[in-house]
């Protein structure tokens, strides 16, 4: 797909928004973010739609979204490392093949098209801290907005406010399930998946 610098990072506002806030910025947010003129922005998203890239819902506001299959310029990055050895304490480092590498995209589970539409986020706070999810890691997602019982996920209350924690859909509300005694559950009638957990990183 065939897009110009503004038009890409109109995509990346637009997925930003909706992932923070769970809606899309207006035209005026959106010139105001990039410093070109309303009637620009317009120019752009309704090239952005005819290519397939944006869906936007009639005669309704704030309504902008990437559409399936469209990448993010930033979430389509390489994830493949080469893969030197294997170590076990006590013993020297077993050679592998120059050519074995490990490939993120492969050990998070996700495909092709599935990788083109995963995220970062730096995590606030312990609730996730039994699952090995601690106070400053980074959880890779993929943007979704459906979620099965027993995923992670980033999701919206509808307060505004997002949260981290595991999804289970119960006959007649969701509850939100923190890994920590410390927190109590969230039980909503609904909440807005942002994205489900494929990945944690670290940094030591």
């Amino acid at each position: 797909m065939n897009l110009t610098p503004k038009q890409l990072r109109i995509l990346q506002l637009i997925r930003d928004w909706r992932v923070r806030r769970g809606f899309s910025p207006t035209m005026q947010e959106l010139a105001n973010e990039i410093g070109v003129s309303k009637v620009t922005v317009f120019e752009h998203v309704e090239a952005l739609i005819k290519k397939g890239a944006l869906i936007r819902e009639p005669n309704k506001a704030r309504s902008l979204s990437i559409a399936e299959g469209t990448a993010v310029p930033d979430e389509s990055r390489p994830l493949r490392f080469p893969l030197v050895g294997k170590i076990a304490a006590g013993y020297p480092i077993e050679k592998v093949a120059e050519e074995d590498e490990i490939d993120l995209v492969e050990l998070l589970g996700t495909d092709d098209d599935q990788a083109g539409s995963t995220f970062a986020l730096r995590v606030d706070g312990d609730s996730m801290r039994d699952e090995g999810i601690l106070d400053g890691d980074y959880v890779l997602l993929e943007r979704a907005q459906v979620a099965r019982n027993g995923d992670r996920v980033v999701a919206l209350l509808e307060d505004g406010s997002t949260t981290l924690k595991t999804f289970f859909k119960e006959p007649d509300h969701i509850r939100l399930q923190p890994a920590n005694p410390d927190f109590d559950a969230i039980c909503v009638k609904f909440c807005q998946v942002q994205g489900i957990v494929k990945g944690v990183i670290r940094r030591y």
